[in-house]
């Protein structure tokens, strides 16, 4: 019968170049199935006793990418225990993907009352075979349809995880998710991750209405939202209220272009105590974010592009990394000592590192890893002021024109960084991403010494410009004495440092050589002279995007500007990575000869 078994699910479970195999003795070893969704290296059943039982262990490599046996972590597990071999059998069987595990079942009545009872439910075009080419309606009526008959399969039994994927249908009638929640969401439910298509516009008495799903909230309560542990919503609208029960097992949410008020949002979070990850991306109805601090297990932290946010405040005491994109507002932590990784993305707004610089200490004052995204630099003290060099220090009028995305600077003074006394303590990862059209040539990029010299634990510093065309003067041509030095301060402990986007601007070059100089502990430095990656490490066939012209001119000025200014300055110890545009993908010529650039 076992052997019988065996050669079935060998012959008829969909083949790939993964393999499992069965030992029933330590001799006898027989293929079980090939499947491209999971990988186990071997599987060993041995006989137990007389009543055929028989002790399970899978191992997994971890080399075979995520497994579903495999824990969050990605490494090896053991499943071991007393079973039957129909119990082994059944819980590879549920261990499936939906495809693969309703064919099997389609091939013998032996799974078919694992598969209407499978606890896991993942629906999409993907899992459901479907012809992603077709119309929108026909993906939406197949998709209902297929949807609609399992769930209805599944009436009275209840699922652990239901993930509906919707995004590729139009005009969902919303009496189907109703009736499938009324279906899942019953006590026992673990994971429900519901992804809706775009709001549509529908008309009632010829006024345009937009139509957008209504999370029935009333299915959590009365004990249903007990059990539940992850919740995603996307595109739709969430409205709890005072009567809403406890979601006493919630400890990840995730809402995305989901509709729900901060008042709202705080009565979902005061009754979610468990609660662990938070995350908001796109949710426009949110004006202040405030976090109570009931929330004690509250780590991860992510809002992003939430555009009317004006305030986030958060009292969870042990909340340790917190992700911020969009528009920046008024931002406080609590002063939370636990936090240790800061993230902050804001292309909307200019002066982003000098507002980090001045403000991030009372935010996060134990910060290991800050990573700072900005738009541009405009306005600042001068770095000849903080240390009283010979330039005046009046401040600058600046005028942007953002359709053309330039910088009108005919007043500007050297603009950066504000150098000031306080310190990052136990910022050892730095990283920091100037992105513009044309960053302004007014910035100073030597003031980012002010971050450097502040963390005196710093062991990796990150610099990445991305700009299509450089505004800064040019250090060709500079008499190399004229390179301006500040008050030195050694840093002891920095190993790594890269800048990608490096160009030929006096104040980069300047700020490489300060590090050279005054960096006893530096093991590596990369200067990349490209914006993007080469074809070398992406999937492309050629580097993407290619780089322009004026890109091109201007990454041969910089490899000038390395040999000339930073090659003598490298200490033999350091490791020194120079990288060019691919010459594969593009043809460089001499489009500036160097008797030129001199």
């Amino acid at each position: 019968m076992v052997d019988r078994l065996l050669w079935w699910l060998k012959e008829r479970v969909c083949a790939a170049s993964k393999m499992i195999t069965i030992m029933l003795t330590e001799e006898y070893l027989v293929p079980i199935f090939q499947s491209a969704s999971w990988y186990v290296s071997f599987l060993r059943v041995y006989r137990q006793d007389v009543e055929r039982k028989f002790s399970i262990t899978a191992m997994i490599s971890k080399d075979s990418g995520l497994s579903p046996l495999q824990d969050e972590e990605g490494v090896d597990c053991v499943l071991e225990g007393l079973l039957g071999i129909w119990d082994i059998l059944r819980h590879i069987h549920a261990k499936m993907t939906l495809r693969d595990a309703a064919r099997a079942t389609c091939a013998s009545h032996a799974f078919r009352h694992n598969w209407i009872c499978r606890p896991n439910l993942t629906f999409s075009l993907g899992t459901l075979g479907l012809n992603r080419n077709a119309s929108r309606d026909v993906i939406t009526r197949d998709l209902i349809s297929k949807i609609d008959l399992i769930m209805q399969n599944h009436s009275g039994i209840g699922v652990k995880t239901l993930d509906i994927d919707l995004y590729s249908c139009d005009n969902i009638d919303f009496a189907y998710l109703d009736s499938w929640l009324r279906i899942a969401v019953t006590p026992g439910i673990e994971e429900l991750i519901l992804t809706l298509p775009l709001p549509s516009i529908v008309f009632e008495n010829a006024l345009p209405i937009i139509s957008v799903y209504n999370f029935p909230c009333s299915l959590l309560s009365n004990g249903s939202g007990n059990s539940i542990q992850y919740l995603n919503l996307c595109y739709c609208t969430l409205r709890p209220t005072a009567g809403l029960g406890c979601l006493r097992s919630l400890t990840r949410l995730h809402m995305s272009c989901t509709r729900i008020t901060g008042d709202e949002l705080w009565c979902l979070l005061s009754n979610s105590p468990a609660l662990v990850c938070l995350k908001l991306l796109h949710c426009e109805e949110i004006f202040s974010l405030k976090i109570p601090s009931l929330l004690q297990r509250l780590r991860f932290l992510e809002v992003a592009y939430c555009d009317r946010l004006q305030v986030v405040e958060s009292n969870a005491p042990n909340l340790t990394t917190f992700y911020f994109a969009g528009f920046l507002g008024q931002i406080s932590l609590g002063g939370s000592l636990q936090l240790k990784t800061l993230r902050m993305i804001c292309f909307r707004q200019t002066n982003i590192v000098c507002y980090a610089r001045q403000n991030l200490l009372s935010i996060a004052p134990n910060v290991e890893t800050l990573t700072i995204s900005s738009l541009n630099e405009v306005y600042s003290e001068t770095l000849d002021d903080y240390y009283g060099l010979a330039m005046p220090g009046d401040r600058s009028k600046v005028v942007i024109h953002w359709n053309a995305i330039k910088v009108s600077d005919v007043f500007m003074q050297m603009v950066n960084t504000p150098m000031l006394s306080s310190k990052f303590l136990h910022l050892k990862l730095l990283q920091i991403s100037l992105v513009g059209m044309a960053f302004s040539r007014a910035y100073d990029y030597l003031s980012l010494v002010s971050f450097v010299d502040a963390s005196p634990c710093l062991e990796n510093f990150v610099l990445a410009i991305s700009q299509h065309r450089m505004g800064h003067a040019s250090i060709l041509g500079e008499p190399s004495h004229d390179l301006r030095q500040i008050p030195q301060q050694r840093h002891a402990k920095l190993k790594s440092v890269t800048i990608t986007g490096f160009c030929s601007a006096k104040s980069l070059v300047e700020l490489t050589c300060h590090i050279l100089e005054n960096t006893t502990s530096l093991d590596c430095l990369t200067l990349d002279t490209t914006c993007h990656p080469s074809c070398a490490v992406t999937k492309f066939d050629k580097c993407h995007p290619l780089m322009d012209g004026d890109s091109l001119v201007e990454a041969q000025k910089a490899l000038l500007a390395i040999r000339r200014y930073v090659l003598g300055k490298v200490p033999s110890m350091v490791k020194l990575n120079i990288l060019e545009p691919c010459s594969r993908c593009h043809a460089v010529e001499s489009l500036v000869s160097t008797a030129k650039l001199s």
